[in-house]
């Protein structure tokens, strides 16, 4: 059935009237459509990227050079989803996207390589949404950083594995 916002009710997970756009370090998790594991696999506690992996980590870090007021910090590409922190930084002279514009470029252009390398042109590649934490301290970075980096370590455990029913968000 097709979106209709008079039937289909959706809220909004993100903090009422933040501006998404200011200054700041984001934390991100997103996730692939129905959760499908299509990025590779985990050996030993590390990450083996496939050929869809390694463009999904392209795409990705690529997204500085299309938005001259944004840094990438820590990130990993998981099984069936990716996490990320993204920096926004304005500039004096510089408009700022919002953080939805960032991560909305990128399902954007992932889909499209990831669909032309598979030869399915319009297939859902991400679910819908994406979370979103936003970084408040140097304590809260230096968390998010390493639970970033200990992602491959504790798939087995993760709430977005497979075999795991887990809730919105790991």
């Amino acid at each position: 059935m097709p979106f209709n916002p008079d039937i289909h009710k959706r809220k909004s997970i993100r903090l009422r009237g933040y501006d998404y756009s200011q200054n700041g370090a984001y934390f991100v998790t997103i996730c692939t459509h129905n959760r499908e594991c299509l990025f590779g696999n985990i050996a030993n506690g590390k990450m083996q990227l496939n050929d869809t992996g390694k463009t999904i980590e392209r795409v990705w870090n690529e997204l500085p050079n299309h938005y001259a007021n944004i840094k990438l910090d820590q990130s990993i590409i998981m099984p069936n989803h990716l996490h990320g922190i993204v920096v926004i930084g304005r500039g004096e002279a510089c408009l700022a996207p919002t953080l939805g514009n960032i991560i909305g470029s990128f399902k954007s252009a992932a889909t499209k390589q990831i669909n032309i390398m598979r030869n399915h042109p319009g297939q859902k590649l991400w679910q819908r949404n994406y979370y979103e934490h936003i970084i408040r301290n140097e304590v809260d970075l230096n968390r998010v950083q390493q639970y970033i980096n200990s992602n491959p370590l504790t798939w087995d455990l993760d709430s977005l594995h497979p075999n795991n029913v887990g809730g919105e968000h790991d």
